[in-house]
């Protein structure tokens, strides 16, 4: 691999910062520019559960599972971390619903993938600190998956960054790429200034498609407007994630949980600016609906949330590699970037910097929306 390629990225969420730091370890140089703040999008706003449960597609599947198996050898280096944890997840649908938690149950067993049918009586024996009273029925668990605090992890690898040499341009506002010959050259942002690259990686979470679209390129956005909650501090013995038919809840640093669902999405009002708001009473409405699934019922106060943007692909499948229409110039958009963040970074890197791609990544080309 050459030693001497020079790669600008372009998006500061844990996938572009991961291939960034994958590129540096490589011997590439890298420039990488957010257009405002590190995590300020996505990645700052991600339940971040790290899985591959339910039902998908089999290289997906494969992938995610690579991608979890990542986060183990990281988590191993360091268990103390605050910030990456292994405590397994717990789910439920709403009552009525047994039997399909009886066949996603029976989907997991039939591809190796650990996963544990319970009555409600049976939860505390296998997790702690979870109301079983809020169980309507069976619940799924399964021991394997954990959670990240995804801003920690994006801090963590760009200590790394520094170290390595990148060179990181913060809030340069929106950014373009730059062709010349059919070719990507480099980089240019809105004030005029160019970043010239050997290739470049577009990794802009939900604002990709419209990136790549001056290229000649068409990736399908079906992204949701969505929301994270982080609550202030409460005593609590979780170590799992919840995804619940009213509350998906996790852990999160400093005694918090991290909240989200979807129910809400109608009472989130986006502005001209782009910005978005929501009535507070409904923030803490999802606060009481998560406070139901703890140990206790303690009281849950949003201290903070987030609304934007949630990145998914148009048929819901990732999108990674170079785009056919633009040699050098490549892709990162996908759902679960808090699953695939390290793993993508890792094969996406490969490929920028030996020109062979990588047979994971065969059905997430960007070219098969062509």
């Amino acid at each position: 691999m050459s030693s001497t390629k020079h790669v600008a990225v372009i998006g500061g969420g844990i996938l572009g910062v991961s291939t960034a730091v994958h590129l540096l370890r490589q011997g590439a140089s890298v420039t990488l520019l957010t257009e405002q703040g590190l995590a300020s999008e996505a990645t700052g706003r991600s339940l971040s559960w790290l899985n591959s449960a339910g039902e998908r597609s089999t290289p997906y599947h494969l992938l995610r599972v690579a991608g979890v198996d990542r986060y183990r050898t990281l988590f191993a280096a360091d268990p103390s971390r605050e910030w990456l944890q292994f405590g397994g997840g717990l789910m439920w649908n709403a009552a009525g619903q047994g039997e399909v938690t009886e066949a996603r149950h029976a989907y997991e067993k039939s591809i190796g993938y650990d996963s544990k049918l319970l009555a409600p009586e049976e939860i505390a024996s296998v997790t702690p600190g979870i109301d079983a009273t809020a169980v309507p029925g069976n619940a799924i668990f399964n021991p394997g998956e954990g959670w990240v605090s995804l801003p920690d992890l994006v801090n963590f690898l760009m200590e790394e960054f520094h170290a390595l040499g990148g060179q990181l341009i913060l809030n340069a506002g929106k950014a373009s790429v730059m062709v010349d010959g059919g070719r990507a050259t480099g980089v240019e942002t809105t004030g005029g200034e160019t970043y010239p690259a050997d290739a470049v990686l577009v990794a802009c979470g939900a604002a990709t498609p419209a990136v790549v679209k001056p290229l000649g390129v068409e990736i399908p956005n079906g992204s949701p407007v969505s929301m994270l909650v982080v609550t202030k501090p409460v005593e609590h013995q979780v170590t799992a994630v919840m995804n619940t038919p009213r509350a998906a809840v996790r852990p999160n640093p400093g005694n918090t949980f991290a909240l989200d669902h979807d129910w809400y999405e109608e009472h989130i009002t986006e502005h001209a600016d782009g910005s978005f708001t929501i009535p507070d009473e409904v923030v803490q409405q999802l606060a009481d609906e998560s406070s139901k699934l703890i140990e206790g019922n303690p009281e849950l106060k949003p201290a903070s949330w987030k609304i934007g943007y949630k990145p998914i692909p148009g048929d819901g499948e990732p999108v990674f590699g170079e785009l056919g229409q633009v040699p050098g110039c490549f892709v990162a958009f996908t759902h679960s970037g808090a699953t695939l963040g390290l793993i993508a970074g890792e094969l996406l890197s490969g490929e920028i910097l030996s020109g062979e791609k990588h047979p994971m990544l065969a059905t997430f080309r960007p070219g098969r929306f062509s």
